[in-house]
């Protein structure tokens, strides 16, 4: 933009002085002929009263020596003082129509100015070199180029320093865009440059201080919301406690042991995004490991082989626990929601130089429609079809993807794909 600025005013502003140079130069050729002109009439002038008061030869020859210029006079007797220029033809037309006319000759201009006196008609002849008629011009010429040439560059000057000007406040803006997209609600702009950035500065600042007050309000609801759980959490707990010994009271008491787990790891994550927005990372493979352990109980209760690779080394992606542990939850209860028991599922982490792919594939019946089944609230099950929308805004949130497709085992196969962390930057 502050290129495109100063393009424009070098074209306008050169365009501008061209208009102007133009014409100013040949009215300044016009003046300097005009007064190279003016000033040989003058000297042709001067010699009339001296021919008028005498014809001596010697006479008028000692005024020729008073003028200071080309002058020649010829006598109305026939002769001749001084260095002619004019040609014969151009004397017969002054001295028969008897009035004064400039005339152009090989080496400039001559200025014939006939005297009518008793004994015939004397021509007084003044001659203009070429250099005299444009004598001048190539200094004012030069100087109106020098002017021409301060002006564009001064306009130039002036419209990169207000396009740079305006360039500074928008680079500012689109830098606390990003920022604030990066997820820093605290990116503020100091409102500069035109009137109209400094008003759009100053609407992103509300906008910023609105979001942020939103996502603080929302971070507290969720906060609220979970310690609210507690209280029939804590009931369930107790009832669990009084139920007997066999395998079905001991999978209630894990499900409701898991589920204060959870519900304390999102009053943790809740805290932590309040304290630090900035901190949404985890360990991936921990996490897949942890889901697995806690699903392999009813697995293993229904008859399901499954078989867990690469969680034995850490990989860390920029998403909450919580967050990753709830789209795991998703993707594990669907096959066990939607295959039959007895069916066996595989989790695998893999292990990228920029990515960490999570793959959960069974040997179910698979989807007929995989784009269909990522739309949100669309089921072909009877469910509410919000399952895989959740797990698709998880891997979206950590720069990545949800893919569908079906698997070497023959049903589906679910790819949550996401960026990887360094292990520095974790």
């Amino acid at each position: 933009m502050r290129r495109s600025l100063a393009v424009v005013a070098l074209a306008v502003t050169s365009m501008v002085a061209l208009a102007f140079l133009i014409p100013l130069g040949l009215v300044v050729r016009q003046l300097a002929e005009d007064k190279a002109l003016a000033d040989a009439e003058r000297q042709a002038v001067a010699l009339t009263p001296v021919l008028a008061i005498t014809a001596d030869p010697v006479m008028v020859e000692q005024a020729l020596t008073s003028v200071n210029g080309h002058v020649a006079v010829h006598m109305a007797t026939g002769g001749v003082i001084g260095e002619v220029k004019a040609t014969a033809s151009q004397l017969r037309t002054a001295q028969r129509e008897g009035r004064a006319f400039t005339a152009t000759v090989p080496d400039g201009r001559v200025h014939l100015q006939p005297v009518v006196l008793a004994d015939g008609v004397a021509v007084v002849e003044a001659f203009v070199p070429e250099a005299q008629l444009s004598q001048g011009v190539g200094q004012a010429w030069l100087a109106l180029f020098g002017v021409a040439v301060t002006l564009v560059l001064g306009s130039v000057l002036v419209a990169d320093r207000l396009g740079a000007r305006v360039v500074k406040a928008s680079r500012e803006l689109a830098d606390g865009a990003r920022r604030m997209g990066q997820g820093d609600l605290e990116a503020r702009v100091e409102p500069s440059g035109p009137p109209e950035l400094v008003a759009a500065g100053g609407a992103f600042n509300r906008m910023a201080d609105r979001i942020g007050k939103l996502v603080t309000s929302e971070r507290e609801i969720l906060a609220d919301l979970s310690h609210r759980l507690r209280t029939p959490l804590t009931a369930l707990r107790l009832d669990s406690e009084t139920l007997g010994p066999d395998p079905g009271a001991n999978r209630v008491r894990q499900a409701v042991h898991a589920l204060e787990r959870e519900v304390n790891e999102l009053i943790r994550a809740a805290r932590r995004e309040l304290d630090d927005p900035d901190g949404k990372r985890c360990d991936a493979a921990r996490v897949v490991h942890d889901r697995l352990v806690f699903w392999s109980a009813l697995a293993d209760d229904q008859q399901r082989l499954w078989n867990l690779r690469g969680t034995e080394r850490t990989a860390f992606v920029p998403i909450n626990r919580s967050d990753l542990a709830a789209a795991m939850d998703v993707l594990l209860g669907n096959i066990f929601r939607h295959t039959p028991e007895g069916t066996g599922f595989v989790v695998a982490l893999f292990h990228q130089r920029d990515r960490v792919v999570i793959v959960i594939e069974d040997a179910g019946p698979g989807v007929d429609d995989p784009e269909a089944a990522l739309r949100r609230g669309s089921s072909g099950a009877g469910s509410t079809g919000l399952g895989l929308d959740i797990a698709r805004r998880a891997a979206e949130s950590a720069d990545g993807e949800l893919v569908l497709d079906r698997g070497p085992l023959g049903g589906l196969r679910v790819q949550l794909r996401m960026r990887r962390l360094s292990d520095a930057s974790a």
